[in-house]
């Protein structure tokens, strides 16, 4: 019987094929107590597991091709560091030392832990890489039991059944194991978990796969071998479809494969409107190895470079000398383009390792409105000046500009531009270069700072709206709580309004805007964004495209009255029939 689930769609694109389903790992291991001249062989149980892991990480790093995306070196770096993550591994040699836990126990009572921790972090990027620890876990498990990985599992069988279009469903999927998947018969993955920032979705839309994350129950609703269609661009999956949706699928599948073929000859061809207009496309990275990506891409520079994951994994500061070299490494990959690098955006809601309950750092009642980001930053002005100086420094190889998270008051900005001096003075005390005209900017995510935007272009040098944390604190939406993410709405009212009022007050300061949010990636909202004014695009690389296709057939011009009806539209089908109407000039 068909029937059709719904999730997240994070890669655009369709998949038809059959279902090969991955157990989940942490199946139901092993709870039992031991004694206390079994503990160190307990423990020597888990170094020998660690130790596998670590070579079969290492081996997928070897076998990486010479055109894997970029991304997937850089995860396999993320889950090696957690293997040997302290948090990890000494706090559950700790509970076999103190509880007397069997080792799987232990690291299944430890995951539990730290997946509470990331479960109360408020940024939905960083709460999603809790999917990483629970995949080294996992492999950990499969180590321990002697039991083979899921890629090798899949390649098996994908040889010995002779699928040529298999699609992986699963409760999660490691982003290491997807490559193995490519380079076999995967065409495309469904999972019970994940977001549109989980590192699964970020590297299904590197390697252009279509896939459908957050399908509650598709791993058990799904039967092994079933004929599914994963509509990527809205993330259903159809099982067992009827012959006649099997065939409009196909067909939209053929059309699609074409269509990406004629983007490619987009890739470095001038970004202008029908009328003339200039327009900058730019990319997000969360990795300075992503950008490479982003220059492959097309990007004309780096529009937001998220240092938060650089600091994860840390016991204590991150050294200025290792973040130096990071932000010097994605400098020198744009070659010349400019990178814009955000100061970490930590808190009480996300907190590094480095902060403890013991220094005062407790979870917030309302960690988004707490200790974070830039209010964070200036509470530890010595680790703030550290990273200043590194972004300073690295700012001699490249066109580089600093932006900063979640400014909302005047003495906010004052304080953070006396730092930076500070950064500078003892910068030039040691003798060290830096570029002495680099820009400093704000995020726009908080509505009170949209209201009062003039108060930061008499301050700042430019300007980036974050429509994620915008719209968020507008509408009082927690993207995260599904009881409330439905009314999650980025074309509500009064958010449009806050954007449009916003790029207008910078356009007449002579201020550059850009929007580095989710918004700025969505093709369906491309003409809108361009009506309102907006210049300057941030967004993942893998949406460049398709977006700048939507600025190469605009004519601003036409957009004028269809955009101002949408600014004054409140009821829901006013501005729908307001945005009809945009879409079709």
């Amino acid at each position: 019987m068909s029937f059709t689930l719904h999730g997240i769609p994070v890669s655009r694109g369709i998949a038809i094929g059959r279902a090969y389903l991955i157990a989940p790992a942490a199946l139901d291991v092993a709870h039992y107590l031991i004694e206390p001249d079994q503990i160190d062989a307990e423990i020597e149980r888990f170094n020998a597991a660690q130790a596998a892991v670590a070579a079969e990480l290492e081996a997928l790093r070897s076998d990486l091709a010479a055109d894997a995306p970029s991304e997937m070196g850089a995860f396999i770096n993320v889950h090696t560091m957690i293997l040997n993550d302290t948090m990890l591994v000494q706090e559950t040699f700790d509970l076999v030392h103190t509880r007397r836990y069997n080792v799987e126990w232990a690291l299944t009572e430890q995951l539990e832990i730290l997946g509470r921790f990331f479960d109360e972090i408020e940024d939905e990027y960083l709460r999603e890489r809790k999917a990483d620890v629970e995949q080294v876990v996992e492999r950990l498990l499969k180590a321990l039991a002697g039991a083979p990985t899921t890629a090798s599992l899949v390649a098996h069988t994908a040889a010995s059944n002779g699928h040529n279009e298999m699609i992986v469903v699963a409760h999660d999927i490691a982003p290491a194991d997807m490559l193995q998947f490519k380079t076999q018969a995967f065409k495309g993955f469904v999972t019970d978990l994940g977001g549109r920032t989980s590192h699964t979705a970020i590297v299904a839309r590197s390697l252009g796969i279509p896939a459908s994350v957050g399908v509650q129950q598709a791993s058990v609703l799904i039967r092994q071998n079933d004929l599914i269609i994963v509509d990527g661009d809205h993330g259903t999956v159809i099982v067992d479809p009827a012959p006649i949706v099997l065939e409009e699928y196909s067909y939209r599948q053929s059309k699609k494969l074409l269509e990406q073929r004629k983007l490619q000859r987009l890739k470095f061809s001038p970004t202008q409107t029908l009328c003339g207009t200039k327009i900058e496309l730019c990319a997000n990275i969360e990795l300075p190895e992503d950008a490479q990506v982003a220059v492959e891409a097309g990007a004309m520079g780096v529009g937001l470079f998220r240092t938060e994951f650089l600091f994860m994994n840390h016991k204590d500061q991150l050294p200025e000398e290792k973040q130096f070299e990071a932000y010097k490494r994605a400098i020198e990959l744009m070659n010349g383009k400019p990178v814009t690098i955000r100061t970490v955006d930590v808190g009480t809601d996300k907190p590094l390792d480095s902060m403890s309950a013991g220094d005062g750092y407790e979870t917030a009642p309302n960690p988004a409105l707490g200790l974070r980001a830039i209010r964070w930053s200036l509470s530890e002005p010595q680790m703030f000046t550290t990273q200043l100086r590194a972004i300073l420094r690295a700012s001699a190889f490249g066109p580089t500009k600093i932006l900063i998270p979640m400014l909302a008051h005047a003495q906010e900005i004052d304080q953070t531009l006396d730092l930076i001096r500070e950064a500078k003075r003892q910068l030039d005390e040691a003798g060290i270069a830096y570029d002495r005209k680099v820009q400093v900017g704000a995020m726009i995510e908080i509505p009170a700072a949209a209201i009062a935007v003039r108060l930061f272009l008499s301050r700042l040098d430019f300007l980036s709206i974050g429509t994620n944390d915008l719209i968020q604190y507008t509408l009082a939406i927690d993207r995260a709580d599904n009881a409330v993410a439905h009314l999650y709405d980025p074309l509500h009212p009064a958010v449009l309004n806050l954007i449009a009022y916003t790029l207008r007050e910078a356009k007449k300061a002579g201020v550059p805007i850009s929007v580095c949010g989710e918004m700025a990636g969505d093709p369906t909202v491309t003409r809108l964004l361009l009506g309102l004014g907006l210049t300057e695009f941030s967004m993942h690389p893998s949406q460049l495209l398709v977006v700048k296709q939507e600025i190469l057939r605009s004519n601003l011009k036409a957009f004028e009255k269809p955009v101002a009806d949408v600014l004054v539209a409140y009821e829901p089908e006013e501005l729908q029939a307001a945005l009809a109407r945009l879409h079709k000039v």
